[in-house]
């Protein structure tokens, strides 16, 4: 998601308490990655990137190219994606004085939780500053109109102005915002366009993300015809990534870690398809991170899943008795972030591990941009 946007790791609480369980100890799900591993350009053709099949039955691991996918599916299998769309939030701005202000603005369709309104649009940022704001603060956006800080909420966050309706903030923000790449691809020299078109899947329908679920970024029209063309469905949901997807874990004991809520969508379709696919006794393969939280917290709300929106705070790591999904098709993960621990969850921590240090010897790309790997 997909990987962290303007956040990075921070300072580590180290717990003295030497009872903690490996399970649930930071320390376990940190590994060794080489700087030149971290991928800076999507693959030439998307569905060209690497795979690797991690298989939880016999603890194999098995190496792939990503348009091989549909031979590791069964014609039962459903395919659940995430239909998000990723807003171009990030803004780059000046102070009358001219030093250079970044923004990110953290909900870009928060409009849709609230009536319509013609007031001018406020919203949370995060904000990036040689200087801190201050209240009454006057941005320039590049090439656009002036904002106005309302107030500083917390260091790196404040509360922005803008100069437009709620009907029309995506419009705003498609006229003057770029696409969020996450801080460890660089950005100079960039074709803003590209951005715009390599950092979204080829699904993407419903705008609210300021991340891509990353796992989809893999999927070609034609890949996903060869998937329908075996028999395997495909269903859609959606979660829009924001930041709680990449605060790091800053302590020692993961479970004291909190996720901040994101906003998702089960659609009518998919609330008849999965629990019929589960009643079948069918494989329910995610695409991506996102995608599970979004299935297993409807369904703990409901305690079945249903159609209809809500927040998602849910925090998967080992030990968490998964609901819904069977499979997961994703990225490789930052050492000891959330979405590692939820794909060891599921395909069992030391069987990751081996797998991600596999993933390391075998000079597979990571994050956003980089290869895959399948969980079956």
């Amino acid at each position: 998601m997909s990987e962290e946007i303007l956040l990075q790791p921070g300072k580590t609480e180290r717990a003295g308490d030497r009872s903690i369980p490996d399970a649930f100890r930071l320390a376990t799900y940190r590994y060794d990655l080489p700087p030149e591993l971290i991928a800076q350009e999507p693959a030439a053709v998307r569905d060209q990137s690497r795979l690797l099949a991690i298989r939880r039955a016999s603890g194999s691991i098995e190496r792939y190219a990503f348009h091989d996918l549909p031979s590791l599916l069964r014609p039962s299998d459903l395919l659940v994606m995430n239909e998000t769309r990723v807003v171009p939030a990030a803004l780059t701005c000046k102070k009358p004085t001219g030093g250079r202000v970044d923004l990110l603005v953290m909900e870009p369709v928060a409009g849709i939780f609230s009536e319509a309104s013609t007031e001018p649009v406020l919203r949370t940022c995060l904000v990036r500053s040689s200087k801190r704001l201050v209240p009454g603060a006057v941005l320039a956006v590049e090439d656009g109109p002036l904002l106005r800080v309302e107030c500083v909420t917390a260091p790196g966050r404040a509360i922005v102005r803008f100069p437009v309706e709620e009907a029309h903030f995506l419009e705003f923000l498609d006229a003057y915002g770029l696409p969020p790449l996450p801080p460890y691809i660089r950005h100079e020299g960039r074709d803003a366009a590209e951005g715009r078109s390599r950092y979204q899947t080829v699904y993407a329908r419903t705008p609210g993300s300021i991340a891509a679920p990353t796992a989809g970024l893999h999927f070609t029209e034609e890949l996903l015809e060869h998937i329908e063309e075996k028999g395997i469905e495909c269903v859609r949901i959606v979660l829009h990534v924001g930041p709680g997807t990449f605060i790091p874990v800053r302590q020692e004991d993961i479970r004291l870690h909190s996720m901040q809520p994101e906003f998702y969508e089960i659609p009518e379709i998919a609330a008849e398809k999965i629990p019929q696919a589960k009643r079948d006794n069918r494989r329910i393969i995610a695409v991506g991170t996102t995608t599970v939280r979004t299935l297993e917290s409807a369904a703990l709300a409901s305690g079945s899943l249903k159609a209809g929106t809500g927040k998602t705070d849910l925090f998967i790591y080992p030990g968490y008795p998964f609901r819904v999904i069977d499979g997961l098709v994703t990225n490789f993960h930052l050492p000891g972030s959330t979405l590692l621990m939820l794909v060891a969850a599921l395909g069992g921590t030391d069987l990751v591990l081996r797998a991600y240090q596999e993933a390391v010897k075998s000079r597979f790309r990571f994050y956003s941009y980089g290869d895959a790997c399948i969980i079956i």
